[in-house]
This record gives C-alpha cells, structure tokens and sequence, in this order.
C-alpha cells in the first residue's frame, strides 16, 4: 500500500514562509520523482515544483521561482517544498506527487508524470 502524507501548510501573512513535508512510505518514495501541485478554489490544479530522480534536476514554475525551494531527504523519506516571501495569490491546498520512470524536463510539470499523491495541506496566505 502506498502512503503519502504533507503537513505544514496553515495560516500565514503576507511576506511570511511556511516549510511544506511530504512524508512517503520508503518503497513508493525510492527511486521516484516528487512534486509539488497546487489548487486555488475555482482554479485548475498547477504545478508547483519537482525534482527528478535520475540527476536530481530541480523545476519551478515561473510564479514561484525564486521564492519556494524544494528538496527531499532520502533517509527519511521525506520531500520539502519551503515557501518564502508568501503572497496572497498562493492561497491553496498543496499537494505531494511521486512518480516513477525518467521524464524529460518538460514533462515534470504535467500531473500524468506522477502516480501517487497525498490528501493535501491547506495554506492560507492573508493578513
């Protein structure tokens, strides 16, 4: 069975940072790709950000680049998305995705790439 679980996500202000956590079982969490995704009420589901396996090549979307960093601990079976310089526009509930395989750059931003996903954290973003 597969577990994926974030936690960290809560009610910050304007300018303020959050560190996200996605805890995963050690077999799904091996050898895959992570990312992060995020959905707005009333919006589609974004991508976030992502790591790839095979060379530990980092993605960001252009919203978030240079503000949110992703990382992962191997040991602990654990992937890390820190949040900085918040804005009210990231208001969403996040989630943690991991896949399997060797994608190619350009595919790390689609939700396909990834195979397990987690429940979700909400964060809030307002003064």
């Amino acid at each position: 069975q597969v577990q994926v679980v974030e936690s960290g996500g809560g009610l910050v202000q304007p300018g303020g940072s959050l560190r996200l956590s996605c805890d995963a079982s050690g077999r799904t969490f091996s050898r895959h790709n992570t990312a992060w995704f995020r959905q707005a009420p009333g919006k589609e589901r974004e991508f976030v950000a992502a790591i790839r396996w095979s060379d530990r090549h980092t993605s960001y979307s252009d919203t978030v680049k240079g503000r949110f960093t992703t990382s992962r601990d191997n040991a602990r079976n654990t992937v890390y998305l820190q949040m900085n310089t918040l804005k009210p526009e990231d208001t969403a509930v996040y989630y943690c995705a991991l896949g399997a395989g060797s994608p190619i750059t350009s595919m790390l931003k689609y939700a396909s790439t990834y195979d397990y996903w987690g429940q979700g954290t909400q964060v809030t973003v307002s003064s």
